[in-house]
């Protein structure tokens, strides 16, 4: 049965796209083919009207770490459900004081199983800044999640 990792940002178009790409390039790249990462946004009608489907912050890191952000760009950023939450293994929000009141007001009585760092938006602090950080924090979860299987 594989795990999934559930990584949520504002729009699902920046961090959270980040995380995922990340972490499931690299679960590939080390055989680990029993957990994988999905990402949603809490608030994607703020980027609804963006003409790219993935950050070209995002674009550019992932390139930049040797990964195809066309792999992983899909349709454009998703809103997060009641059974992304369900189904989740593990829940990560990229910042809790941007965050926790929104999943408050959205899906009521989730916090508490929720994760939260403190990865900055872009209007925060720039993303050559906080995707370098948000890299660190994907790669040590990704060798805890890994380091405890069977």
């Amino acid at each position: 049965m594989t795990e999934t990792i559930l990584f949520l940002c504002t729009g699902n178009y920046y961090r959270s796209r980040f995380a995922e790409a990340l972490f499931n390039w690299e679960a590939r790249r080390r055989r680990a083919r029993d957990v994988r990462a999905i990402s949603r946004g809490l608030a994607t009608f703020l980027v609804k009207d963006f003409p790219e489907t993935l950050s070209p912050d995002t674009e550019a890191e992932l390139r930049a770490r040797g990964i195809s952000p066309e792999e992983f760009a899909g349709d454009g950023p998703r809103q997060l459900e009641n059974g992304d939450l369900a189904t989740a293994a593990r829940i990560i929000a990229l910042n809790e004081r941007e965050h926790r009141a929104m999943l408050d007001a959205t899906h009521p009585g989730w916090a508490e199983r929720v994760e939260f760092w403190n990865i900055l938006d872009v209007e925060a602090d720039a993303p050559a800044a906080q995707l370098p950080r948000l890299a660190e924090a994907v790669l040590a979860l990704l060798d805890e999640t890994v380091s405890v299987r069977p």
